[in-house]
């Protein structure tokens, strides 16, 4: 059975201190083109890329659910790892600590925000915009 992978979106992004801050949603929209267009065979499985704040309108693309965080980013991936990890295997990408300690209690593997990008080619900006 394919994982499914829960994409911490603010941690990812704000790992590469590219100027993301000057545009939060439209760095969340790159980080999810870049995991549409990943190579399966580096990270299979189906991808769900959290967002919050100013990237909450940054809509779905068909290989990537983006799920809009109602308040916390982190808990709402601790709920989507609860509600998934009884029937598949989940993998949250994050280099958040705390998130991390919370995640893998339920059962959950991680992936660091470093080891995701490696995987994706997702540098940060793109820099033909």
């Amino acid at each position: 059975m394919e994982p499914l992978i829960i994409v911490d979106g603010a941690n990812v992004v704000g790992s590469v201190p590219d100027g993301w801050w000057r545009d939060r949603a439209g760095a969340a929209a790159r980080l999810r083109d870049a995991l549409a267009d990943r190579d399966r065979s580096a990270l299979p499985g189906d991808v769900t890329l959290v967002v919050e704040g100013a990237a909450r309108g940054v809509p779905p693309v068909d290989a990537v659910p983006v799920e809009a965080a109602p308040q916390s980013g982190d808990d709402h991936i601790v709920a989507l790892v609860r509600d998934n990890v009884d029937h598949r295997p989940v993998i949250v990408a994050t280099s958040d600590r705390l998130l991390r300690q919370r995640v893998t209690r339920l059962g959950a593997s991680i992936v660091s925000a470093g080891e995701l990008r490696a995987a994706i080619s997702y540098g940060g900006r793109d820099d033909s915009i």
